[in-house]
């Protein structure tokens, strides 16, 4: 069968149609495993920080570990009698030139942990 003579490059406009759009989720769902990827740095950085801050270490130290976690982030201690309280914020910003109008997306992540030897006497 032969095709009609008006169809001629109808799929390379199609196609010229359809990959940037294909580019852009492809680049959309990068930016997404980015933003889980950051969730989950936030989330063991806190962690972390109440941890070490629960056992006696000093709040520098929690919060340069925090920082090994999730580097560029903002940590933000918070402690009194039996608990503390670390929060760690970052932002994430999109991939490529084609995501660039959208602003950066804000993690964050609280851990809370009871300070050991407090109350225990």
């Amino acid at each position: 069968m032969r095709a009609r003579r008006g169809e001629h490059g109808a799929v390379t406009a199609e196609a010229a149609l359809v990959l940037p759009v294909l580019a852009a989720v492809a680049l959309a769902l990068v930016w997404m495993l980015g933003l889980g990827v950051a969730q989950m740095r936030v989330t063991d950085a806190a962690r972390e920080a109440a941890r070490a801050i629960a056992r006696g270490d000093p709040v520098a130290d929690a919060e340069d570990a925090a920082h090994v976690a999730a580097p560029g982030a903002t940590v933000q201690v918070d402690g009194g009698g039996h608990r503390v309280r670390v929060t760690v914020i970052d932002e994430v910003r999109p991939p490529g030139d084609l995501l660039g109008h959208l602003g950066a997306a804000r993690v964050h992540a609280t851990a809370e942990a009871l300070v050991e030897g407090v109350g225990s006497e």
